[in-house]
């Protein structure tokens, strides 16, 4: 893969990249880096690509300029837990401190304490979500790790072990229970078959709005650095 500029102010950068698979020019926008790619298929020269993504320019920035902004943690910052916005403010003692409207984090490497926090809640809530959906499957699964992904909120494999995106702790409850379910349900269905949706609704009842709202407000919860 190479990296090109289209220009402009300010400069797009793209990534091209060639697929034997491809059958036409495409052009895709990550929702959660904002990285530009333009995919080419065999046989179609670079210069062709690059015109075909200046063609386009105006489309690459009015998307660009709809991701949320990345926002950096610290003192006045407003981020959602558990779906709830609170305010990051000063502790006065030694332990971070939840309150209604606001989060109480003590001095120095704010960012990164809220961050073990945050873990370590999603671990409990996770833990919890998935005890009760695996006991109401009838199938236990072997362990659960929590990773930051960014391309997947949760997998399951073939030996039963769990893993979650910590970050579903910012998302409304109701969206953690769901990702549990779905992933718990893969220990029965290691697929996505009617069968699969099936087993998800038995387990955890109807899911379609849940679903929605990972696919158009999921992205949002990458923009908080930590």
């Amino acid at each position: 893969m190479a990296e090109h500029s289209l220009g402009g102010t300010p400069p797009v950068s793209v990534t091209l990249r060639r697929s034997g698979r491809a059958r036409r020019i495409s052009l895709r926008i990550s929702q959660l880096d904002g990285r530009v790619t333009l995919t080419l298929p065999h046989g179609v020269r670079d210069a062709e690509g690059l015109d075909f993504a200046r063609s386009k320019q105006d489309w690459i920035r009015e998307t660009l300029n709809r991701r949320p902004q990345e926002t950096g943690i610290g003192y006045g910052s407003v981020l959602p837990i558990e779906g709830a916005p609170h305010r990051v403010v000063p502790a006065p003692g030694r332990r971070i401190v939840a309150r209604p409207g606001e989060i109480a984090v003590p001095e120095g490497a704010v960012a990164r304490r809220l961050q073990t926090w945050l873990r370590e809640l999603a671990r409990d809530r996770l833990v919890a979500a998935s005890d009760r959906y695996a006991q109401a499957l009838g199938r236990p699964y072997s362990r659960i790790t929590l990773r930051d992904t960014r391309s997947r909120w949760g997998s399951c494999t073939s030996q039963g072990a769990l893993m979650y995106s910590w970050r579903l702790v910012l998302a409304p409850p109701e969206i953690l229970h769901y990702v549990a379910a779905h992933e718990v349900a893969h220990l029965a269905e290691m697929n996505h078959s009617a069968a699969f949706w099936a087993t998800v609704e038995r387990i955890h009842g109807p899911y379609g709005a849940l679903r929605a709202w990972l696919r158009s407000e999921g992205n949002a919860l990458h923009r908080f650095r930590f």
